[in-house]
């Protein structure tokens, strides 16, 4: 009986014919990925792409998604808007691999610049980066900032999700902080890149609704090497505490710069300070730095019984294990998008508008490494100031806030 089946699919081979195989594997399912590799914003990055490939190893190490592997295609974005633009206009018209959806861009003004190009493709992006205005309209953002209460949006973009907490959570969960610290008085000091802009709109909102006043407001330029200056001006305000909004290398100058100046009000950073690599660039200096940061940052302190704790530390475990470096916030953000959207396959098949419908409709009390997520059409991060928690840097490592 063999010999005759193999004679029939030899006969049929040479006739032309051709016949389903038993066990073939399923067409992939593909997900694109633009991340910032290289370039300035690498610290970000690297980690998320490092993570995109690690879980596409575990899910199909588990058998893929019903049968069919996860394919992720990772464009460099090399931390340029325009090479973002690039990247996803690329992935979009892909001839072969059809993407289902993207994950990133890593950076807030990256992902302001390609939201409009996946709303027309009608494909769902979950970004990796913060600012409230990547899933929140214009007009909508544009009515919050004149309202003289603190308010939250009511509609989102309908294509664009995304997986870091808020700016805005960020900043609720510093001035709570500084409410239990009786802290009044406050000087800001943002980067003028899309990050800081959005952060500086939502400490400047937010503040009266703390009973805090904002004493001083200074900028400066991303690529700027010295924030002495700005910093000294603050220096001589009445101010209790000073807050930095950026992320990467001016984090550090300013944390230096800080020191430097012997300012003995605290300082406290963004969420976007949640990389060891700062701590170690800024050295000594980075000694009683503040931030609000996701629980991945001290995930062995986590109580047992906290939703995340199963999740963040197996992603903390594997991910130091594999790339021999400590874990940050920003690989976790790469890993709760894939995850999402496989568990979006999972559901409803690959179907872009059902699966921006499942992610709308039915993520609730969603353990990730990032928050435990509830997406609705009202809010496309899902996560509120309960995310994070409030972290001081002490002998060169993170901490539970006092």
């Amino acid at each position: 009986m063999k010999r005759f089946v193999a004679g029939v699919v030899f006969g049929a081979c040479l006739l032309g014919l051709s016949f389903p195989v038993m066990g073939a594997e399923k067409a992939p399912h593909v997900i694109g990925a633009v991340f910032s590799v290289t370039g300035g914003a690498s610290f970000l990055g690297e980690p998320e792409r490092n993570t995109a490939k690690m879980v596409e190893e575990w899910v199909n190490g588990a058998g893929g998604i019903q049968g069919h592997p996860l394919k992720v295609i990772v464009e460099d974005s090399k931390s340029d808007e325009g090479q973002a633009v690039l990247a996803v206009r690329k992935l979009l018209d892909l001839d072969k691999d059809k993407v289902l959806a993207i994950i990133g861009p890593s950076t807030t003004g990256e992902s302001m610049a390609v939201a409009p190009i996946m709303e027309k493709a009608k494909t769902p992006l979950i970004s990796c980066a913060a600012a409230l205005s990547i899933v929140t309209p214009k007009e909508e953002l544009d009515r919050i900032l004149a309202a003289k209460t603190f308010e939250m949006p009511k509609k989102q973009n309908p294509w664009i999700f995304k997986t870091a907490q808020t700016d805005t959570s960020a900043v609720e969960a510093i001035y709570d902080y500084m409410q239990k610290k009786k802290i009044t008085k406050v000087a800001i000091i943002t980067v003028t890149a899309a990050f800081g802009d959005f952060g500086r709109q939502e400490l400047k909102r937010a503040a009266p609704g703390y009973g805090i006043s904002i004493v001083a407001d200074e900028r400066y330029g991303p690529k700027d090497s010295d924030m002495t200056a700005q910093l000294t001006k603050i220096k001589g305000t009445d101010a209790q505490a000073l807050i930095n909004w950026s992320v990467g290398p001016p984090q550090v100058l300013v944390t230096k710069n800080w020191k430097q100046l012997g300012m003995t009000i605290p300082l406290y950073q963004s969420h976007g300070f949640g990389s060891k690599r700062n701590i170690e660039l800024a050295g000594e200096a980075a000694e009683g730095v503040l931030c609000p940061l996701g629980h991945i940052i001290v995930a062995e302190k986590v109580k047992a019984d906290h939703p995340q704790k199963a999740v963040i530390m197996k992603y903390k475990t594997e991910y130091e294990k594999r790339f021999k470096t400590d874990v940050s916030s920003f690989g976790g953000y790469a890993h709760d998008a894939i995850y999402l959207l496989v568990d979006a396959l999972k559901a409803v098949g690959p179907d872009r508008g059902k699966m921006r419908d499942y992610l709308e409709a039915k993520v609730k009390s969603w353990p990730g490494v990032s928050g435990v997520f509830n997406l609705s059409p009202q809010d496309h991060t899902g996560l509120k100031k309960d995310a994070f928690v409030m972290i001081q840097v002490k002998n060169n490592d993170w901490t539970f806030a006092d």
